[in-house]
């Protein structure tokens, strides 16, 4: 197991500013400093601004909390990110994914069977990652399923757990208990 590069912070090392953005981010819908957050503290500007935008993905944004974690799910997948696969992956469930769209996802393939919903947010996740862009075909079944707004929802949730992804995967954030997502092969 690698050493996490950027462990937590004892609450006596903490810096005023960094003390406050732990403070603000636990009296926030979230409730809990655990994850990104950890490593992140290192600047806390930058979390504060990170944090917003999760808040309102997570918490705020029009799509359904099914393909809000459905979403998540394939993208903490693209990165191997096992801190967000075990944060969200019963939520996910929780939300009404199937199981056995859960178990397709880890297993780093296109789940069969999916809502139509899902079958739209997974093609449009899967070309934004490979392509870094969507086809007209694409975008036009996305706008038809979740309106601008909702399409672009899934652009951010695509980049904001990206970006999660690649800050725990750099700091080597150790994942808690919970589901484990198994290596690709």
């Amino acid at each position: 197991m690698s050493v996490d590069r950027l462990p937590p912070i004892a609450e006596a090392d903490l810096t005023p500013a960094q003390a406050a953005a732990k403070e603000a981010l636990l009296g926030g819908a979230r409730g809990v400093f655990q994850g990104p957050f950890i490593p992140l503290l290192r600047n806390p500007a930058l979390l504060g601004r990170v944090e917003k935008l999760g808040a309102y993905l997570r918490y705020e944004s029009p799509l359904p909390g099914r393909i809000r974690e459905f979403a998540i799910l394939v993208v903490a997948r693209a990165y191997s990110q096992q801190v967000e696969w075990a944060i969200h992956q019963p939520l996910a469930l929780q939300e009404g994914v199937r199981p056995l769209v859960v178990a397709a996802i880890a297993e780093g393939r296109r789940p069969e069977l999916m809502p139509e919903d899902e079958a739209v947010t997974w093609e449009f996740l899967a070309e934004l990652e490979t392509h870094r862009s969507v086809s007209d075909g694409t975008y036009a079944r996305a706008v038809r399923q979740f309106g601008e707004a909702g399409m672009l929802d899934l652009v951010a949730i695509a980049g904001y757990y990206g970006l999660l992804g690649l800050v725990m995967n750099t700091a080597r954030t150790q994942a808690p208990d919970g589901a484990r997502l198994p290596p690709l092969s």
